[in-house]
């Protein structure tokens, strides 16, 4: 049983609470620049066991009557198709899942605003989609001088030829399908409209990571410093806070270093600046919420290893310099791991090695592992799923899950009609084959009705393995980790 560290509903009530409390201090309007991935937060979910992947929005549901929701989005990431690498789906089409999501939970949102808009085509023909949806669309432009020339920012040359985002609601959550969206310039952008308008209104941040009241190298930031290897992002004391207070808090290179700027156009736009730090700034109340301390630094130092189990693999297909390795080195000596702490790596490499051929270990939710070999029938991924489904189920390890009469038939498309030269079946092949068979075959259904027990398991191959492989697992909620090598 997988053990928690974390209070979800402690979080649910406490975050709620304190973004209420900010929204007062303002007078009753606040713009909520909404970090990070705010529905589907898994990596928030493996580093604080008990967080579900969906607890910002519940928590967010906890406000609904104060809550509108406005979706940023580059207009330039629109043309090029920039995609989401953990979806595999373009910002746009993301956008469009958001407002599915946030809607089919009862949230209202109000419209989407085209960050960097100049007329591009594509642009054009997406906000002609959403229209299409009864959506509104918003233009915000690129400002000459953006961020540094206050003077001209702060204007009506700046900020002011920005459309205004006509809200209704006490807390506008502004959030995105991904970094450089614009978020925080369409927060100031409103702030600036607002103060014009004389509406009174605030601004504050929400990032989940890294978490303010825990030390900088806490397990679970350097998790955080870990997750953002290749963008460069460093945890750094808060010097802001520390003068300002006399305390020590953990925030993140970019934030400390754009507060000055922010300071200054805050006292531009609203005559002062109600904070004194960028931690000012947050109201993330996660640090509050873990209950297991224990827990929480041995699920982070394992996010660390399959962080750099990841890297590896993306170095050897050249996706990243060698530094984005060196880098997640270091972070395992500051959390006091290393590569062999995760408990399947030693199993599917003596498993390979006594086979002579590519192997995967897979670790159950009691502790117990099982492997997968390569055969003629299965790759080493299929055989364990296979595997894994029969111990998870208590079926006896000699009963075929599948025919071997099944399959040849399958092997036989593969090869002679599809022109695959790998005869042996893939994760997804031997689960259709699987789901067939449950038709008739009892003990098949039985193995399929185990297929839910996979998420959050911790799998580790031999091998790269092929795309097909990867995303089945996925899918499945499987946490996967591979050794940098490809199959001989």
């Amino acid at each position: 049983m997988k053990q928690i560290g974390f209070d979800n509903e402690k979080y649910l009530q406490t975050q709620s609470a304190h973004i209420r409390q900010r929204i007062a201090q303002f007078g009753g309007k606040l713009y909520l620049e909404f970090g990070g991935k705010l529905y589907d937060d898994n990596h928030a979910s493996r580093v604080l066991p008990g967080f579900q992947p969906d607890s910002k929005l519940r928590m967010l549901l906890q406000m609904k009557d104060q809550v509108e929701m406005v979706i940023a989005i580059n207009a330039a990431d629109i043309e090029k198709n920039k995609v989401r690498g953990d979806l595999g789906i373009t910002y746009d089409r993301d956008v469009i899942r958001l407002l599915d999501v946030f809607r089919s939970f009862g949230l209202y949102v109000s419209s989407v605003v085209l960050t960097r808009y100049n007329e591009q085509t594509a642009a054009k023909a997406f906000q002609a989609r959403l229209e299409s949806l009864g959506v509104k669309v918003y233009h915000h432009y690129a400002i000459e001088g953006y961020p540094s020339d206050i003077a001209h920012v702060v204007s009506d040359e700046g900020y002011g030829i920005n459309d205004y985002i006509e809200t209704t609601r006490e807390l506008v959550v502004v959030t995105a399908p991904g970094p450089g969206s614009g978020k925080l310039a369409t927060c100031l952008s409103q702030l600036y409209h607002e103060h014009k308008r004389g509406v009174r209104s605030g601004y504050a941040k929400f990032e989940t990571f890294p978490v303010w009241n825990l030390s900088i190298n806490h397990p679970v930031n350097l998790a955080y410093e870990a997750a953002t290897a290749d963008l460069n992002d460093v945890n750094m004391i808060d010097p802001f806070h520390l003068e300002a207070y006399g305390s020590t808090t953990v925030n993140y290179n970019r934030d400390v270093e754009a507060f000055p700027v922010l300071v200054a156009m805050f006292e531009k736009i609203l005559g002062e600046c109600p904070y004194k730090s960028p931690t000012d700034m947050g109201v993330n109340m996660v640090g509050s919420c873990i209950v297991d301390d224990a827990v929480v630094k041995e699920a982070s130092g394992q996010e660390i290893i399959r962080r750099y189990y990841a890297a590896l693999c993306d170095y050897k297909q050249g996706k990243i310099p060698e530094d984005v390795v060196l880098k997640l080195e270091l972070l395992m000596k500051k959390a006091g791991v290393a590569a062999s702490d995760r408990a399947v790596v030693a199993p599917a490499l003596a498993k390979a090695e006594a086979t002579g051929l590519p192997a995967t270990a897979l670790q159950l939710p009691d502790g117990k592992i099982v492997t997968g070999k390569t055969s003629s029938l299965l790759g080493a991924s299929a055989a364990l799923l296979l595997n894994a489904l029969k111990a998870l189920g208590g079926i006896a390890d000699e009963l075929h899950l599948v025919s071997p009469v099944a399959i040849d038939p399958i092997q036989k498309l593969k090869v002679d009609y599809l022109g695959n030269r790998n005869p042996r079946l893939h994760t997804d092949e031997v689960l259709i084959a699987l789901s067939i068979s449950a038709a008739t075959d009892p003990t098949a259904q039985l193995a399929m009705e185990q297929l839910s027990k996979l998420r959050g398991c911790e799998v580790h191959s031999s091998v790269i393995l092929s795309a097909v492989d990867e995303k089945t697992f996925k899918r499945l909620g499987v946490n996967l980790t591979c050794e940098p090598r490809y199959k001989g």
